[in-house]
This record gives C-alpha cells, structure tokens and sequence, in this order.
C-alpha cells in the first residue's frame, strides 16, 4: 500500500511549547521551523518556504506576492499567530484560495491589562519619578513635584470599541471614569451600551477626551489616523495610548505635539519601525514612555496563541474547520 505524502509546514520562527508540541505530534505533517527567536530574512523565508503546504507565521514577518510565489501552488493554508493580519497580503492571499487562521479574543486580556498599565504609567510619570529616585532629584516631598493626571471624573476615549477597547474600558470603569467616548466605523450600540459610552466623530472624541486609547485595527481608513490635527484638538492636558499598530500614529506629528506642549503625555506599545531604532527622536522626551510590543506578553497568553495558531493549521490542511478562520 503507497504511504500518504506528508504535508509540508515551515514555522517562520521558534513558537511558544504548546503550539510547538502540537505541531510536532502531527503525524501527517513534516514540520520545518527557522530556529531562531529573530525574525527569517525575507530572501530566506522565499527559499524556506517553497512547496510548503502550509505556512505559521508572526505579525513581523510580511507574507506577500513574493512570498506565495515563492511558496508554489501546494500552500493551502496561512496561521498566523496574532490578532492583526495587515501583514499578510490578503487580496492575493484569497485569489489563490488560502485559508487564513489567526488568534483573537486570547489576547484581548493580557493586552486591555497592558494598555491600563501603560496608560496609568505614563499619566502618573512613573518612569520619570523612577529616574529622580536614582539620579537623586528626589530631595524632599514638594506640593507640586512630579503631578501628573488622574482617572477619576476623566473622559477617556477609545479609538475602535472591539474586542480590546471594551476589555479596556471594563478595566477603566473602577476607575472613576466619569464619561466614556468611542469612534470607528458604524456604532457598536449593544457592545457601549455597558460602560454607557457614546458614539463621536475622531475630531469629537480627540477634543473632549482627557485619555485617549487607541484599539482599533489597521486599515486604510486608520493608517495615520492620529496625525497633526488630531493633535491640535486634543486639551493640553491629555494622555494618549497606542495600542494598536504603529502606523495609525504619525509619529512625526506626535512627537511635534509632545515637544510643544500640545499634548501632556504619550505611552506607546507599538512603533513605526519595529523595533524604534534608539536614536528615534520620541525616545528623547520625558513624557513619552515607549515599550517593546508586549501587549500579549504572558506566558499563559503566549502558549494559547501559539496552540490556537497550530490548531488553525492543521485544521486547514486536513480540510476541517478551523478553530479561529479570518473571512476573506
């Protein structure tokens, strides 16, 4: 009797053990992996790649038409292990017919977690008094001294009320916040009918909101969505978040408002470029505080997107539903 061909499936990068052991146990495929916790050079992942029947992938890794070609017509199914998938050239990606798996509502915790940790951060200047502390600018207790902003009685505003915006505005609520805002494409009235949030234009929400948090995906309609006017309508006094993706930002423009005072304070969990290269001009500013895309960066939080995202392949390839399939 002729054996099965095994599929072929290449790992563009060492993954958490769970999705790894899943992967492995998978007695119909053949697993390749570039073992490295850095990202495969491109010309690398074209080679690696090719007759692959299907492909696990991370948010760094940029699946195009060179890519596809390269892969041949065996690749059935693309898992990649995020939420986002702007990485992935998805209209080319549905002309050959690919499957497309990705990891949402795992994360959504871990990162509303790291959003209000990120934004209580930056609006309370710890990494600042963290610094005074060592430096010895911390002398005596001064009135004054080190204030930043507090969340009780704020309006905070949400870029994109999805999965994440409302976990993050469920954790804002015992807060004290007095007044949620909220913008995207079309109301979410079921979804902001629990923190009585209210639907505004962006201009609307950047003008009335003492915080702003930024949740929403990455699409053509937000690319550089949080721009010079937008900062222009912001109080002086207000705090923004980004936790989305780095080019819904202009980063020229926020770093123009930060300097100026036009703004009081920014904390970043995601860059344009990633990593920000350490002479980036936003890494000079007091209040800005930076972090290296860690939203999701639990162990536990890790392992389910790493199982979930092995599940989805393998599902594919066999022909079966997959766990968490993105709709072309």
């Amino acid at each position: 009797m002729k054996l099965a061909r095994l599929m072929k499936v290449f790992v563009t990068r060492r993954i958490p053990p769970e999705g790894w052991a899943a992967l492995t146990r998978a007695a119909d495929c053949e697993v390749e992996q570039w073992d490295s916790d850095e990202p495969i050079p491109s010309k690398e992942l074209e080679r690696r790649v090719a007759g692959a029947h299907g492909l696990l992938c991370l948010l760094s890794d940029r699946v195009d038409k060179k890519v596809l070609d390269a892969a041949g017509a065996d690749l059935k199914v693309i898992s990649t292990l995020s939420v986002g998938v702007d990485h992935l050239a998805l209209d080319e990606i549905k002309k050959r017919g690919i499957r497309v798996g990705y990891t949402p509502d795992v994360l959504t915790d871990a990162t509303a977690e790291l959003a209000v940790s990120l934004l209580l951060t930056t609006c309370r200047r710890l990494p600042e008094a963290i610094e005074e502390v060592k430096n010895g600018g911390w002398t005596t207790w001064k009135p004054m001294w080190m204030c930043g902003y507090g969340l009780t009685q704020s309006t905070v505003g949400i870029l994109g009320l999805g999965r994440i915006g409302q976990a993050v505005a469920r954790r804002l609520k015992p807060f004290g916040v007095q007044r949620f805002l909220y913008t995207g494409r079309h109301p979410r009235t079921q979804e902001a009918a629990e923190f009585q949030a209210e639907f505004v234009s962006a201009p609307e929400l950047a003008a009335e909101s003492d915080f702003i948090v930024v949740a929403c995906s990455l699409t053509p309609d937000t690319k550089g969505l949080c721009n010079k006017d937008f900062f222009q309508k912001m109080k002086k006094t207000a705090v923004f978040v980004n936790i989305s993706r780095g080019d819904v930002v202009n980063q020229d423009d926020l770093y123009e408002a930060l300097a100026s005072g036009q703004i009081a304070a920014a904390g970043l969990d995601v860059t344009t470029p990633e990593p920000l290269p350490t002479n980036h001009p936003l890494l000079t500013l007091k209040n800005c505080v930076i972090l290296p895309h860690i939203g999701s960066a639990t162990h536990q939080t890790r392992n389910t997107m790493s199982l979930l995202a092995a599940n989805n392949l393998l599902a594919g390839l066999r022909g079966e539903p997959m766990p968490r399939e993105f709709k072309l």
